[in-house]
C-alpha cells in the first residue's frame, strides 16, 4: 500500500499550516502538500525548511505551485521560473484553450479540475490521450463534492463520473486531493476514500491515485538529476 498521499491543502501562514498539519496526521495522512499560487510562493518557501523540520515526526510536507490563469503564455512563463523549485506543479482547469495547453506541457504534473465552471467535464478522447502521452495527471478535487449541493453537486458528479470513464478507456494518471482550506474540510483517509467510492471509484482506483502521487514526488525530487525524461545522473 502506498503512503495516503494529499497534494492540494490550501497553504497559508506557518502557524496556520501547522494546524492543519497535525490535523491531517491525527486523520492518517502521510504526507501533504500545501498548495499556494505563484504570488504567494516565494514567501511560502521562506519557511518551509522550518515547518518540516517541525513535522518530521508526525507528517511529511511539501509545496505545490497552483497556477491560476487563462493564459498560456503567462502559465508557461511561471512554470518555467518554478519548476526547479516545486515538488509539484498544478494549473487549474476549466478553460479548454488551458486544458489542452497543459496536457500538452510535459513540465506541468497536474491539470487540477478541468470541469471548473463548466456544464461538462472539459475532457474529451483527444485531451485524454494527450495527458497519457505527456504523463500529466488529472485531479478530481475533494471539496467540489463536501462544498457543493442539489443541482450543483449532480453536474459535480456527472463531470467525476466522465472523468473516471475517460480515465479507464485511456488510463491517464489520475490523483485525488481535499482541496481543503481549513481543518472543517479535512477527513480521515477511510471517509476520503468511501466518499470516492460513492462518486464511482474502486478501492483499486483509490490506492492507484496516491500512488501517482507518490511517482510525481518521486520524480520532481530527481528532476535536478535528470539528463532526459526516465534518465538521470547517478553517483
Amino acid at each position: 500500500m502506498f503512503s495516503m498521499i494529499d497534494l492540494n491543502i490550501k497553504g497559508s501562514s506557518y502557524d496556520n499550516n501547522l494546524i492543519l498539519a497535525m490535523q491531517a496526521s491525527c486523520y492518517g495522512w502521510k504526507h501533504i502538500n500545501f498548495s499556494y499560487n505563484h504570488n504567494e510562493y516565494e514567501e511560502a518557501l521562506s519557511f518551509k525548511n522550518d515547518l518540516k523540520d517541525n513535522l518530521k515526526d508526525f507528517i511529511d510536507i511539501d509545496y505545490t505551485l497552483n497556477i491560476k490563469s487563462n493564459n498560456p503564455s503567462e502559465i508557461r512563463k511561471i512554470i518555467r521560473r518554478y519548476r526547479n523549485k516545486s515538488s509539484c506543479i498544478s494549473v487549474l482547469g476549466g478553460n479548454l484553450k488551458v486544458n489542452r495547453n497543459c496536457l500538452e506541457n510535459i513540465q506541468v504534473d497536474v491539470l487540477s479540475k478541468p470541469y471548473f465552471k463548466r456544464y461538462d467535464s472539459g475532457l474529451n478522447h483527444v485531451l485524454a490521450k494527450e495527458a497519457k502521452e505527456n504523463n500529466v495527471a488529472i485531479e478530481i478535487v475533494f471539496s467540489d463534492v463536501l462544498k457543493s449541493y442539489l443541482a450543483y453537486r449532480s453536474k459535480i458528479l456527472a463531470n467525476f463520473r466522465e472523468v473516471y470513464r475517460l480515465y479507464r478507456k485511456y488510463e491517464f494518471p489520475l490523483i485525488l486531493s481535499s482541496g481543503a482550506e481549513s481543518v472543517f474540510d479535512l477527513r480521515t483517509v477511510q471517509d476520503f476514500k468511501a466518499v470516492f467510492a460513492q462518486t464511482g471509484l474502486s478501492d483499486l482506483d483509490v490506492e492507484n491515485s496516491f500512488k501517482t502521487a507518490a511517482n510525481i514526488l518521486e520524480f520532481n525530487n530527481d528532476r535536478k538529476n535528470m539528463i532526459l525524461s526516465g534518465v538521470r545522473v547517478v553517483s
